[in-house]
């Protein structure tokens, strides 16, 4: 009998902040991977984290995990980065993506050296920009450097919407579109329950849907990360939730639509050379490709909006 040796499925995690060590632990109760590395600056964090994650093991999935170094990378079939600096008082937002874009010049040839055939998988914000870093100094295939974009924004949208229209969150179909921040668009006019657009379901349900409302859900969406900073300081439970979806539809070859962050080679709507997110098919070699959606005029001028407003501070970048 022959014998067939599968490589463990490693997952390699820069920073081992909130957001990573929150997705460790996530990813550690999906059983998604064998083998969970934590790379950070501050290496007797990244020792705590993986103590107390080992300690977790037993009682729910097996899984090697340790705290390692860039050498450790080599392997991983992702290499999520959520490693960065957060913004200081009276900071501006280009002043935190050119730190960040200084923190990602040192992590991300270190990662290439070591596992240059993997898929990186960026959650740093702002992460539309930061995606767009990591692809142009990565050297990467496009399909290899994908950013966790609006994923989370789609899952508020629809919690929202689910909320108000009292149906599980899994049965509304909508997606945030753009920028991961205050220029994200949502794509009203595809949204459906049941294969109901809105405006059909509430009418035949009797529901609510004024335009007011509807405004009132979208601005709880965009709105959402100030909100739950504003009472705890950070956001992590729902991120490391989308990474762990975002690595699920990559290590099961899935398949899966989601509104991932990645770089616009063709024109899409006269859009291109910027990363944002678009409803995305994810699958084993990352995007797979990028779904063509069929906008109105309002949502294409949105969308377009959002991307001058990434590629302007692109431009005042120093890459």
């Amino acid at each position: 009998m022959t014998h067939v040796f599968k490589k463990p499925t490693r997952v390699a995690i820069v920073g081992a902040g909130n957001v990573g060590a929150t997705f460790a632990y996530s990813l550690l109760l999906s059983g998604l991977a064998s083998e969970i590395v934590l790379i950070d600056a501050n290496h007797a964090k990244a020792e705590g984290e993986a103590m107390d994650l080992n300690h977790a093991m037993p009682l729910g999935r097996p899984a090697r995990i340790w705290a390692g170094d860039y050498e450790d990378t080599a392997g991983a079939i992702i290499t999520v980065i959520t490693a960065g600096s957060a913004q200081r008082p009276g900071e501006t937002r280009l002043d935190l993506v050119q730190r960040n874009t200084e923190i990602f010049k040192q992590i991300i040839p270190k990662i290439v050296e070591n596992n240059p055939n993997g898929i990186l998988l960026i959650a740093t914000n702002p992460v539309d920009i930061l995606t767009y870093v990591a692809f142009k100094i990565s050297g990467f295939r496009r399909n290899h450097v994908i950013g966790s974009g609006t994923v989370l924004d789609t899952a508020r949208f629809r919690y929202l919407l689910s909320q108000h229209f009292d149906v599980d969150p899994r049965s509304v179909h909508a997606h945030i579109i753009g920028e991961h921040g205050d220029s994200e668009v949502p794509v009203w006019s595809l949204a459906n329950i049941a294969g109901m657009r809105l405006p059909q379901y509430c009418a035949v349900n009797e529901l609510g849907c004024s335009d007011a409302i509807l405004q009132s859900i979208f601005e709880q969406t965009r709105d959402a990360a100030y909100d739950i900073i504003k009472r705890k300081g950070a956001t992590y439970y729902g991120i490391a939730s989308g990474l762990t979806r975002i690595c699920e539809a990559i290590i099961r070859d899935q398949g899966t639509v989601l509104s991932v962050s990645s770089y616009i080679d063709e024109p899409y709507y006269g859009i291109e050379d910027v990363c944002l997110s678009l409803p995305t098919i994810v699958d084993l070699d990352g995007v797979e490709r990028i779904i063509r959606l069929d906008l109105n005029d309002e949502e294409i001028v949105g969308l377009q909006k959002s991307a001058g407003v990434l590629k302007n501070i692109i431009s005042q970048l120093k890459i």
